[in-house]
């Protein structure tokens, strides 16, 4: 079984950076693309963003787009979600995600092809 372990989430000003991290308790992790969602009250939970496991591709949700940025090392175990010029309207709790057999972006933008997922850090953006 993969646990999946946010960290990072905090309270910050519009306009500040964040970096979220999500740590595996699996080496396996490096041959899984990854995913972020977020989630604010009362709305489903939607794509962030997703990167493959061999690290050719990133893929974003248009929200996001030139403010967040996905990275992983996968000689090390983190996946890190760098969140830049945030907004009121990213306040949510943020998941992490492993998808085992997926890594192209109409999967991964789709949280039904995801495995396993993290309980999940909260981010709050103050206006």
């Amino acid at each position: 079984q993969v646990q999946l372990v946010e960290s990072g989430g905090g309270l910050v000003q519009a306009g500040g950076s964040l970096r979220l991290s999500c740590a595996a308790s699996v080496r396996t992790i490096s041959s899984y693309s990854m995913g972020w969602f977020r989630q604010a009250p009362g709305k489903e939970r939607e794509f962030v963003g997703g990167i493959s496991w061999n690290i050719a591709n990133t893929y974003y949700a248009d929200s996001v787009k030139g403010r967040f940025t996905i990275t992983r090392d996968n000689a090390k175990n983190p996946v890190y979600l760098q969140m830049d010029s945030l907004k009121s309207e990213d306040t949510a709790t943020y998941y992490c995600a492993a998808s085992t057999s997926y890594s192209s972006s109409y999967y991964l933008r789709d949280k039904r092809f995801y495995d396993y997922w993290g309980q999940g850090t909260q981010v709050t953006v103050s206006s």
